[in-house]
Parts: structure tokens; sequence; C-alpha cells
């Protein structure tokens, strides 16, 4: 018998899924730009199996924004074709239903899998990290530079004799993609090439470790959960989730891994280990865990961990804003840099008139200078004695006023001094106005959704499982406690009770989110946030405030498309 790790004959399920019976959906997509801030303007998707077309999918999106006119010369996708098309929100999931359980093709298919994957965290969609097959790449390796100087998609579709000529609009690309793809299987085919695995194994840049080791996937069970590569010495080299535990971790012995980081890791695992999860949400939350206990060197961020900002006021007579990492109750974040924190600080000093200054002011009998920032009226210089403490006390209160979410008149101030800005074109101060009242906005909508879960002692939520079953999270004070499921036929109920008895007790911390990390909390929120996602029992009412920042949040879509116009005009 062969041992996990040790090389040797393959399982009779690791010997491969033929090309012939794979369900490849070949797609491409046309967008307002190549940058992360861009989005999506046209989905076309062929799905193929066996040679023969099962079924194609295409629609128009409206992105939300100005098209820019170069990609309007490009495409040819104007404004007004889009004017009308649904929103990618609405688009994004019959896209995903489209692609389940296929394989993923494109031509340059790191530039369109990237756009789907983003759309899917900004829309709170899990990203199913299948199986994808670049044509690029895939020329590359069968076409030799003499035959094939170019690998555009135009080049190869006269080449190889493409029935759809490209053109730059989504389903007239895929469509040529499919025949290029079909014609390049055919060559590959004549070598030997049968298998999916096979296939991936022939594109280039496969180590001799990746292939020697593969066998290390084969006591791992098509369940979805997390799994660790372990080094010589036992420790963990690697963290990472997947939906099929065997799947995804085969996927590091194949050329579908290209990362040279993630490829030397390979060569220095001995062992992988696993944690079987109920559903995506357990395998997210643990990993986050996992990574911050073991800090595995291969995990980029185990490098750069997400230690958020947060702006809360110090304990003083006239109180300022502090930038902290460990936040105590009222305090404002996370934010996910500093730079980003500091935006906001800027706005809120001058929407409340908290002092911009760090010396310390006594109470009473100041008598200090006034330093220039009196000068320029962002400050009433109560480090002078112009000031006393009952008179800027309504700027102390203000800020937490605006963060408990029970006053929204500091941004109110924000907004007109843009509108005055604006007005009197200083477009230039405007446009930094606009945008630090952005990141406030943002992080004033984020932070009082996130306290507001973690506020709650006990939630448990269902989710169907897609088949007709259910995946619950018993939830306390914005941490999972418990996950589990019920599947087809099984009574829910009685596992929600055993679930919930038998769940992590989960006692409350200092902070806004009392003492629950805000990558956990936004992870569940995210969960919970998703379509279909039912309550089954809450122990308190789970509210935002009455004035919560999320009511900005039309406000905010504006002004990002604002935005992004000034940033594709140049």
């Amino acid at each position: 018998m062969t041992k996990p790790g040790v090389g040797g004959q393959l399982a009779f399920d690791e010997l491969g899924t033929p090309l012939r019976a794979t369900t490849f959906v070949v797609f491409d997509l046309e967008t307002t730009g190549v940058s992360d801030e861009d989005t999506i303007t046209e989905f076309g998707a062929v799905k193929v199996r066996g040679g023969e077309i099962l079924g194609e999918f295409a629609t128009l999106v409206d992105p939300g924004r100005g098209i820019p006119p170069e990609v309007v010369s490009l495409t040819g996708i104007t404004n007004a074709m889009v004017y009308t098309a649904p929103r990618l929100d609405a688009v994004l999931p019959a896209f995903m239903e489209f692609i389940n359980g296929a394989v993923l093709v494109a031509h340059n298919a790191g530039f369109d899998t990237n756009f789907v994957r983003k759309a899917c965290e900004r829309h709170g969609y899990r990203w199913p990290k299948p199986a994808v097959v670049c044509t690029v790449q895939l020329a590359r390796r069968v076409l030799t530079r003499e035959e094939a100087p170019s690998c555009r998609l135009s080049a190869l579709a006269e080449l190889l004799g493409a029935s759809t000529k490209p053109n730059h609009r989504a389903l007239a690309d895929a469509r040529a993609t499919v025949d290029v793809f079909h014609s390049l299987l055919e060559r590959v085919g004549s070598i030997g090439v049968q298998t999916l695995e096979e296939l991936h194994d022939y594109i280039p840049d496969v180590t001799p470790e990746q292939r020697r080791k593969r066998s290390m996937a084969a006591h791992l069970p098509s369940t979805p959960g997390v799994y660790l590569f372990r080094g010589p010495g036992e420790e963990v080299l690697y963290v990472g989730t997947a939906s099929d535990l065997r799947r995804r971790v085969r996927q590091y012995f194949t050329a579908s891994e290209t990362r040279r980081r993630l490829r030397e890791m390979v060569a220095l695992a001995v062992r992988v280990d696993h944690v079987e999860c109920a559903h995506s949400l357990e395998a997210q939350v643990r990993e986050l865990r996992l990574l911050s206990a073991h800090k595995p060197a291969y995990n980029r961020r185990s490098k750069n961990p997400k230690q958020a900002w947060w702006l809360t006021l110090t304990d003083e007579a006239f109180p300022r804003l502090s930038l902290v990492r460990t936040p105590r109750g009222g305090a404002l974040g996370p934010f996910r840099s500093r730079g980003l924190a500091e935006d906001a600080m800027v706005a809120l000093q001058d929407a409340t008139g908290l002092r911009p200054c760090t010396v310390r002011i006594p109470a009473q009998r100041a008598s200090a200078a006034p330093c220039v920032l009196a000068e320029l009226r962002r400050c009433q210089a109560p480090c002078a004695g112009r000031q006393t403490v009952e008179e800027y006390a309504p700027s102390t209160w203000s800020f937490v006023s605006l963060v408990a979410g029970r006053l929204l008149d500091p941004l109110r101030v924000l907004e007109q001094r843009l509108r005055t800005h604006s007005a009197a074109e200083r477009f230039e101060q405007a446009g930094v106005d606009r945008d630090r009242l952005s990141v406030l906005v943002r992080a004033l909508d984020r932070g009082q959704r996130l306290a507001a879960l973690a506020e709650v002692p006990e939630l448990i939520a269902a989710r169907p499982d897609g088949d007709r079953g259910w995946e619950f999270a018993i939830v306390r004070h914005g941490r999972l406690a418990s996950a589990g499921v019920a599947r087809r036929g099984v009574p829910p109920m009685p596992v929600v009770d055993a679930l919930a008895a038998s769940a992590e007790t989960v006692l409350p911390g200092e902070g806004p989110l009392r003492g629950a990390p805000a990558e956990e909390v936004a992870l569940v929120l995210r969960w919970l946030d998703r379509p279909g996602t039912r309550m089954v029992r809450c122990s308190q009412p789970w509210t935002e405030p009455a004035l919560a920042a999320a009511s900005w949040r039309g406000w905010l879509t504006r002004a990002e498309a604002a935005r992004s116009m000034e940033v594709a005009s140049g």
C-alpha cells in the first residue's frame, strides 16, 4: 500500500477525467478598462462537451459608470447600449450558475477570471476556484514561434481556421476561442494527452517535484475544508481553503499552479494535513484562525497581516483623534491602511471641529501660543485659552454620535464644503474632499454593520446547500461558534439545537467588535448577506442605528462613478 506523500502507483480515481467527458465553459468579457477599479460591460460564454455546444450565455452589463472613449472605439459598446442593460449584481448569479461544475477556458484566462473573482468578492458570492485552461498558454506550448509568431486571438483564429472571426465583442470572441481550443486539443490528443489532468501537466512549467508529489493528495476527501502543507520540520508552510479538498490540492501538482513561490513550497512539503468543514464559511474562518496561529511562510497574508487601524478619542480635557491598533468602545474603523485612516481623520476634524494638534492641553489656564492651524481657522485654539472645555464638548459629541449612528450632520457639513469648492471651480480641492468623504462614509457604514452584528449574543442562520439541504452557522458576538449541515431529508431543527448546545462559548470583549477579529466578523457578515440566507433564531434584535451611514450609499455610488470617469479621462 502506498502511503500519502510517497511516490507510487496512483489510485483508480486519480487516473484523470477524460477530455471528451469534461464540460468546458469558454468565456470572454468586455470591460471598462484593465485595472482593479474597472468593471464588466459584457459577458459571452459557450458551454461545450465532447466537441458539442450545450448552450450559450451572453448579455451586456450596465457598469454604473461611463465607458472610456478608447474602450468604445475598441469594442463598439457605447454608454447608450448599456443604459438599459442589467447591473452586474443581477447578471453575476446567472453567470455563476452557467459555469457551475465546469472547467473554465479563456484566452489570457488570468485577466478574465480575475475580473469575475473580484466581482464575486464585491457582491458576496463565493468564488468556486474552478480548474482553468488558458488558450494563450496552451497555444504557446503546442505551436512553434515560426508557426504562430503572435498568440493573439485574432491571429490564432485565422491560423487555425476558426469559423467565427473575433471582433472584441464577448460572445463572438468566446465562439472564436472555442474553435481555437478544439483545434489545439486535436493536436495534443495526437501525442497522448487524453485527460484534463494530462492537459494541465502538458502545459509548461511543471517541476519534477510537483509531479512526484501528486500522491500527497490521495488521502484527502472530496469535501469542503482547510488544507495545510507541512515541511520537513512539521512547520506549516501554507494554508488554504477548498470546496473540494482533494481536487484543489491536486492542482498544486499540475501546471495550473504557475506561482513560483508555491512551486517552491511544494518542493519543500512532505505532507498535507486537512480539516474537514461543514461548509465554505467554516473553512474560511478556520483558515483565518490557522493563519493567525501559524503565520505560514508561503502565505502572503502571513507576511502582510491585515492589522486594522482605528480612530479613537484620547482621554483628556480636550480630546483629539488618535490612530490605534487596538480599539476602545466608540472607535471608528476598521481601516485597511493607515493612509485611509488619516484621510478619514482629516475629514472628521474639518466636520466636527476636533483639534488636529497633538499637544496635551490643561483643562484650565491654557496659555500656549496658537499655531498656524488657528490662523487657517482649522482650530479654535483651546491651547491658547480661546475655547473652554464646555465650548469644545460639542466637537467630541459630534464624533461620538456620528460613529454611534445618532447623527449625520458632520457628513452634510463635508458635502456642503465639497459643493462650495466645486461651485468656486476649485475642482482639485473638491476632488480631495470627495475622496476623503467617500473614505469616511465607507468606514462608517462598514464599522456600524460589523458592530451591530458583534453586539448580538447569539444568532443562528441557515442557507440552502443547493441540494435541498441546509447549511447552518451559530454566530456569537460576531464570531463563528459552530457550523453544520442538515442534508436533504434530515429534519433541520434537531441539528440546529445540537449545534447550539455544543457551540463554542464566546465572552464579549472590549471595543466596537466586542473582541472579535474584524476579518472574521466581515466574513460572517458577507455569508449572512448572501441571497437566500434565513434567520433561524436571534437572542436579541439584530439592528443597525437609525441614522447609520447606510443612508449615504447612494451618494457613495455616485461619488465613485465620478471618480472613475475622472481616472478614465486622464
